[in-house]
């Protein structure tokens, strides 16, 4: 019994051991994924304050009722794009 725990407590020790090549395949990948997330984030927001913008256009007196959904719908978008920032950072920082 005291084998089979000393067998699993080395376990995650040489898991943790990672060449220099896997290290840079996970830095890349977790630039990578922000540089998608940024990149989405960008468009959806910049689609929705053009359409935001176009309704406004069409009907100025709903502008009210117009910008909070845009500003809450933004700062949704812009959520996922901090979820992936924190993905790259833990995938960086358990190097």
């Amino acid at each position: 019994m005291a084998a089979a725990a000393v067998a699993m407590a080395a376990e995650p020790e040489a898991a943790k051991v990672l060449t220099p090549d896997v290290k840079k395949v996970i830095a890349f990948a977790a630039g990578f994924g922000i540089a998608i997330a940024a990149f989405g984030g960008a468009l959806g927001q910049s689609r929705a304050i053009v359409s935001a913008l176009d309704g406004i256009a069409r009907n100025p007196a709903a502008s009210g009722r117009i910008v909070t959904p845009m500003i809450i719908g933004l700062a949704m978008i812009e959520s996922l794009v901090i979820y992936a920032l924190l993905v790259a950072l833990l995938m960086i920082f358990k190097l």
